[in-house]
């Protein structure tokens, strides 16, 4: 199903957001100027920039994974939240693992959030890693996919008493079998592998 957004929606038209998407923070041209508080994406969605002046809009920082969504962008317009919120409407809900599928499908495989669609994240084929080290979620992923592609070498890795046989975790997800990118999203640490 295409969600395509119609980035060029009249305000007027109003938006009501079905998740919290934080506060943005935003400069008038008209004014050449910040804008002096702190607006809801209600309010940014909604802007009518023939009345109030031409502005741009970017994330406060309040949502972490709003923040890490558009870490890469200068502005974000209104059809891109309204866009977010019926992606994450579509996909179910608004957890931390899915705005880190979101923000892979958008930065890394060049997506664009107006055009994305519950089924597009989801074929990504993204493992999803998230804990407070990397280290640790490096370790914790390469023994989980070792077991889940290569189960007959791990089950003979396993049970292997010889003291000279290493797994090379870091060698292992280094490997041109994976894809991998760490990611942070707030006090949380997130390790994205996804299977080339």
């Amino acid at each position: 199903m295409d969600q395509s957004i119609d980035s060029t929606a009249s305000a007027s038209e109003g938006y009501t957001f079905t998740y919290d998407l934080g506060t943005f923070e935003g400069f008038n041209f008209r004014d050449n100027g910040a804008i002096d508080h702190t607006l809801t994406a209600d309010e940014v969605a909604n802007w009518d920039h023939d009345a109030n002046g031409e502005a741009e809009f970017w994330p406060s920082g309040e949502h972490d994974g709003v923040s890490l969504l558009f870490s890469s962008k200068t502005a974000v317009t209104s059809a891109e939240l309204i866009a977010l919120d019926k992606l994450l409407e579509e996909i179910g809900d608004d957890s931390t693992s899915n705005f880190i599928r979101i923000y892979h499908v958008i930065n890394i495989l060049g997506y664009d959030i107006c055009k994305l669609n519950a089924e597009t994240v989801d074929d990504a084929c993204l493992h999803i890693f998230e804990g407070t080290s990397f280290i640790d979620l490096r370790r914790e992923a390469a023994f989980e996919l070792f077991e889940l592609y290569y189960p007959e070498e791990y089950k003979i890795w396993e049970k292997s008493h010889c003291d000279g046989l290493i797994f090379d975790h870091d060698r292992f997800l280094d490997s041109p079998s994976f894809s991998t990118e760490e990611v942070t999203v707030g006090d949380t640490k997130a390790l994205i592998i996804a299977p080339q």
